[in-house]
């Protein structure tokens, strides 16, 4: 097979001279340990990252990321490098055999910096990763296995093994991020909840040279006459790659369909025998909606797919684990710092739990349209294609569709007062918006986040950032082009949020809103500061 990207190596740490303790170990270095690692290091935390490998993930993986782990990439300074590299869409189309069903737009609006998606392989974005997190300072041990792990009251002792020798390792913190085959969470003991679907797919990369004549979409075909009864899904990908999906059925034997001489006649059957290409990477995957019942297990916590697991289509296993690191990293900084109560960690739970279970609803639902058992459920779903095709009501229903979408928090105790109606309310992301700063071209989410900010819809007030409360900082915002605001020259950043002319919002350092003002009240804005950072009088719900 050929190899359009070369696995960088990364040369082993030495093992300490004896027993040490770190405040805080990450165990994985995938994507989403290298993630949290980064956000906790930018924000002054000393982090070492355990992994038992030298490199970053074989194979493309994970490769579709939306638009808020695109906002989070842009906050921790990589967005860039993703929209330089990535393939950008945001259309795609639903095919039921021979013809188009419908087609749709998962981003109509203009005035984003990011776009809906990017496609992008999963390596690219590990091994940048890599890279930031040595220039933050992170502690990377390559080669460096996790052999056993005890729980303590004040964390966790891990028995770790390398190269030239083992050791122990005592961290205050562990935050488990090591997959879906989590060791940390099989050592303690720690089973998953939910569903393993009966059937398979096939994940084939090929390298095709030239125009292949599909566009950059999403292409999604049931039952279609190069794949007779199953399903297809078609990516770009950067490097000539596409990836494509294969529904195989759980009768197929996983080995004997990687070989190429069984892959290469399915991709050849759906390109055509005038196209020219070669494979790349093959897997075959099942697909899984589980997790665990609770994240956090006193000082040792979970994130990405050691937490929780879903089927790859609709994108939202890594989204998800982008999201986690999001979540905790911030919270757990302000506690290390003496800046907000243990209590506050609780929260990652009472947040990412739902938004966990919102995710697996979704993707079980999928699952189980595209893999219909029985043939009522494949007439149903043949009916709802039909439908789809002549009638816009019925296409919410085709769940291949339904891609990740960013996690809100509307119902979490860390929430204070809406405000006004109507808007960005407290739990959802900030939503960004085109800007003017000095007169030059801005977006107004790359000044908030990393810290709590006061976003203030209105000129400068001078007296205002004083009298807000240790560390958070206010971010002016008005449709005139004053000297020091940010000018909503598009109108689009007061829209999207409904604010009222003077009205202010409180933006958590993960860039989600925390509370919304009328005016900016200094008492009422401490309060809800407070409440973000669930004093000793708030009961966080487990």
């Amino acid at each position: 097979m050929p190899a359009t990207y070369a696995n960088p190596r990364y040369a082993p740490a030495p093992i300490p001279a004896a027993e040490e303790r770190r405040q805080v170990v990450v165990g994985g270095a995938g994507l989403v340990g290298l993630t949290l690692a980064l956000d906790l290091a930018q924000q002054g935390v000393q982090v070492v990252v355990l992994d038992d490998d030298d490199t970053v993930s074989f194979g493309s993986r994970a490769i579709c990321f939306a638009k808020r782990t695109l906002e989070i990439y842009g906050r921790l300074g990589l967005g860039a490098r993703f929209l330089e590299k990535g393939i950008t869409w945001k259309t795609g189309r639903v095919f039921h055999r021979d013809r188009e069903a419908y087609a749709f737009d998962l981003l109509p609006e203009e005035g984003h910096e990011y776009p809906a998606f990017v496609n992008l392989q999963q390596y690219y974005a590990e091994e940048w990763l890599v890279e930031a997190c040595r220039a933050a300072g992170v502690e990377l041990r390559w080669k460096h296995r996790i052999g056993a792990v005890t729980p303590r009251a004040d964390g966790a002792t891990l028995a770790v093994e390398a190269p030239d020798g083992s050791y122990v390792l005592h961290a205050d913190w562990l935050l488990a991020c090591d997959g879906a085959r989590s060791f940390i969470r099989d050592s303690m003991g720690l089973p998953f909840t939910g569903q393993v679907f009966r059937d398979r797919f096939l994940i084939a990369d090929v390298v095709i040279k030239g125009d292949v004549g599909f566009p950059t979409e999403r292409w999604f075909w049931f039952d279609p006459p190069f794949h007779p009864g199953q399903s297809v899904l078609l990516h770009k990908q950067p490097d000539d790659v596409w990836r494509i999906d294969f529904q195989l059925g759980w009768d197929a034997d996983p080995e004997e369909e990687k070989r190429p001489e069984r892959v290469i006649p399915r991709v050849r059957a759906m390109l055509g025998e005038q196209v020219p290409f070669e494979l790349e990477w093959v897997s075959v995957y099942t697909f899984r909606c589980r997790r665990l019942e609770r994240f956090r297990h006193g000082r040792v916590i979970f994130a990405g797919d050691a937490a929780h697991q879903v089927s790859p289509f609709g994108a939202r296993g890594g989204n998800a684990g982008v999201q986690d690191a999001d979540n905790f990293a911030w919270k757990l900084a302000f506690v290390l710092q003496g800046r907000a109560p243990e209590a506050l960690l609780d929260s990652y739970d009472a947040e990412r739990i739902p938004a966990t279970d919102e995710n697996i609803l979704n993707s079980t639902r999928s699952t189980e349209f595209i893999t219909p058992k029985g043939e009522a459920a494949r007439a149903y779903r043949d009916a709802v294609l039909e439908l789809a095709a002549r009638h816009a009501f019925a296409r919410p229903v085709v769940n291949s569709g339904r891609l990740s979408r960013p996690s809100t928090y509307t119902g979490s105790v860390l929430n204070g007062p809406e405000g006004w109606a109507g808007g960005a309310l407290p739990g959802t992301p900030a939503p960004d918006a085109p800007v003017l700063r000095e007169g030059a071209p801005d977006w107004l989410l790359r000044h908030l986040g990393g810290a709590f900010s006061l976003l203030v819809f209105g000129p400068p007030e001078p007296s205002l950032p004083g009298a807000l409360p240790r560390g958070v900082r206010a971010v002016f915002v008005d449709d005139a082009g004053t000297p020091g605001a940010l000018w909503d020259h598009a109108g689009l950043a007061r829209a999207r949020f409904a604010a009222p002319a003077g009205g202010a919002v409180l933006i958590r350092p993960d860039q989600h809103v925390a509370a919304r003002f009328a005016t900016p009240d200094p008492a009422a804005i401490a309060a809800a500061h407070d409440r973000a950072l669930a004093g000793a009088s708030m009961e966080i719900a487990r």
